[in-house]
């Protein structure tokens, strides 16, 4: 849908990620979209040079999320939160929900 304007769909993917959760790392996000970890983080690596969002070390692990000093951060959730309302039904439930409980104690990842 916006990859016309973003570049590629891979970058698309990543940012209605972000918007929905929030934060992830590369191989989360590979594995919610089943993709090479590989090219999830060039373009997170072209994002982040961009400033569009940033990176942090919690233990071993590179997380992402929005830059918060973005200067067009505000514009960005605006338009990604629009584009979201044309995604097909099935493709919010298979990539883009939330969960909205915890998982069941003892059941098996």
């Amino acid at each position: 849908m916006l990859e016309s304007l973003l570049g590629n769909n891979t970058i698309e993917k990543i940012l209605f990620f972000l918007e929905t959760y929030e934060q992830g790392y590369p191989q989360g996000i590979a594995k919610v979209f089943n993709t090479p970890v590989n090219g999830i983080q060039q373009q997170l690596r072209r994002l982040e040079d961009g400033g569009v969002v940033v990176s942090s070390l919690q233990g071993k692990t590179r997380i992402y999320e929005f830059n918060p000093r973005y200067p067009f951060l505000k514009e960005l959730k605006t338009l990604l939160q629009k584009a979201m309302e044309f995604l097909s039904e099935r493709e919010i439930e298979k990539y883009y929900r939330k969960r909205t409980r915890p998982r069941r104690k003892g059941k098996p990842y």
